[in-house]
């Protein structure tokens, strides 16, 4: 009896920690205690390394104060738009300052003014202009990526940063320790002896005795002599062209950018750098006078733990509630936060045209059978959901009305949004919105949309994982 009690006083103990820590994510609470039922002790011991606030740590908020500094300097050499009538007249953005002042103030990066971009929806054509801009590097080449393969593209990068390096051009990669977790050591071997500078984000065995596991750097940022930047969401490897036997077709969409919004990149990339490495470096050539010739409004929006409030989250939930046509989504991963739930059935409700493109194949099955246990209840508003089966997409891009493009690394999912180091670009420019515009229609020509009547006849077993899946969403 006395054995039973400690062990009861012991699970409430356990409960009790979760739910006072966790009071203001009741979804991760959820989950976590979910955790601890089926494993006592173990996830409780799991939930110590694994969810500690990152943002809390001294070293952080030491960090954002020199930052502040570098970020002053930089808001000097930009041309940034500043009040609303300077937007795009054709995006209708004079009609709609608070959503202006929203996505100025919750972004915490301004909004460039100077900058021309290039849309890419297929991995072959991402890599062709990243390798050519290496190739053309004279200065200096910043790559980071969540993960980074040992195949045949990847080594194909691996030679370009070689022979850049053995030229005089400075080279830094920065790679995160679970997303390439395969990656073997011969081949970062090889890029150090090339001269290639190489650091890991959050390496998977000190990273989980320093409770740092579950912050994973999944941007994806190269920057080429401070004036050609690339950013969206794909990686270094064979699967983004296709080669993957099970997935098939890759669709996925990355941005190519000129101007002023790279140095807003490259200060991402630094403040990546220096938390992989403790190195700060300080180089003026990293901040160049540049000659770009286009007038695009930009904004870079980075988001994660070492930064004030969930800057991606806010936007995606501002911008879903100042529509008024349309809002047209693709993402891979679809778990939505409360918030971001309601302003979509408000949305449909209200009659827009609210529309959301998901993978018929998953990468992966635990979180797109969390996907699913959303989309009945999206369905019922009125949100037309529908299946990619090409292949795999892999995009990550928001349509709201003709107002603005989103392209970047951020899923639509609770990770993304509270976890992760992510980075989205906002596209202000009327025919940068309408590629993406058009991309995403053609998209739905490859698709199925998923009819509601039949989706509720599903099993119940079928039913039953989406609802385990659901409760470990917060997680996935």
């Amino acid at each position: 009896m006395l054995v039973l009690s400690v062990m009861l006083f012991i699970f409430i103990f356990q409960a009790a920690t979760i739910l006072l820590l966790e009071f203001r994510r009741p979804a991760h609470a959820t989950a976590w205690l979910f955790i601890l039922f089926l494993f006592p002790l173990v996830g409780f011991i799991l939930y110590y390394f694994l969810a500690t606030e990152f943002r809390r740590s001294r070293k952080a908020r030491k960090r954002a104060s020199r930052d502040q500094r570098r970020r002053a300097k930089l808001l000097g050499m930009s041309s940034n738009v500043t009040v609303v009538t300077e937007m795009p007249e054709e995006t209708g953005f004079s009609s709609r300052t608070r959503l202006f002042r929203a996505l100025l103030k919750g972004g915490e990066l301004p909004i460039s003014g100077k900058n021309r971009s290039e849309v890419y929806n297929n991995g072959m054509d991402t890599y062709e202009a990243m390798l050519k801009a290496i190739g053309n590097a004279d200065n200096h080449i910043h790559l980071s990526s969540y993960i980074i393969r040992n195949d045949e593209i990847g080594k194909e990068f691996q030679q370009a940063l070689i022979r850049k390096a053995k030229q005089g051009v400075k080279v830094k990669l920065l790679y995160d320790g679970i997303g390439s977790i395969k990656l073997s050591d011969s081949y970062i071997r090889i890029l150090r002896d090339g001269g290639v500078e190489c650091a890991c984000f959050f390496p998977l065995r000190p990273s989980f005795l320093k409770k740092r596991m579950n912050y994973r750097n999944h941007r994806k940022i190269i920057v080429v002599d401070g004036k050609i930047g690339f950013v969206g969401g794909i990686n270094v490897g064979d699967e983004y062209v296709g080669k993957n036997p099970r997935l098939g077709y890759w669709r996925d969409t990355h941005l190519r950018l000129e101007g002023d919004s790279v140095y807003w990149l490259q200060e991402v990339f630094l403040k990546d750098w220096e938390i992989a490495t403790r190195e700060k470096p300080d180089v003026p050539a990293y901040f160049p006078d540049h000659e770009c010739p286009g007038f695009e409004a930009v904004q870079i929006v980075p988001a994660g733990p070492n930064r004030k409030g969930d800057a991606i989250h806010d936007s995606v939930f501002a911008m879903s509630t100042a529509a008024r046509d349309r809002i047209w989504m693709t993402t891979p991963y679809f778990i939505p936060s409360a918030s971001i739930a309601m302003a979509l059935h408000d949305a449909a409700r209200s009659g827009l045209d609210v529309r959301i493109i998901i993978p018929y194949i998953p990468d992966t099955w635990l979180v797109h059978l969390a996907t699913l246990s959303y989309v009945e209840e999206m369905m019922r508003s009125g949100v037309r959901v529908w299946q990619y089966k090409k292949g795999f997409v892999h995009a990550k891009t928001l349509v709201v009305d003709k107002l603005v493009a989103v392209v970047g690394s951020a899923n639509m999912d609770l990770r993304s949004f509270f976890s992760n180091f992510e980075i989205n670009a906002h596209l202000f420019d009327p025919k940068a919105i309408a590629k993406v515009e058009g991309d995403f229609l053609k998209d739905l020509e490859d698709c199925e949309e998923i009819n509601l009547q039949k989706f509720l006849m599903r099993p119940r077993k079928q039913k039953f994982k989406e609802a385990m899946a659901r409760i470990l969403s917060p997680l996935l």
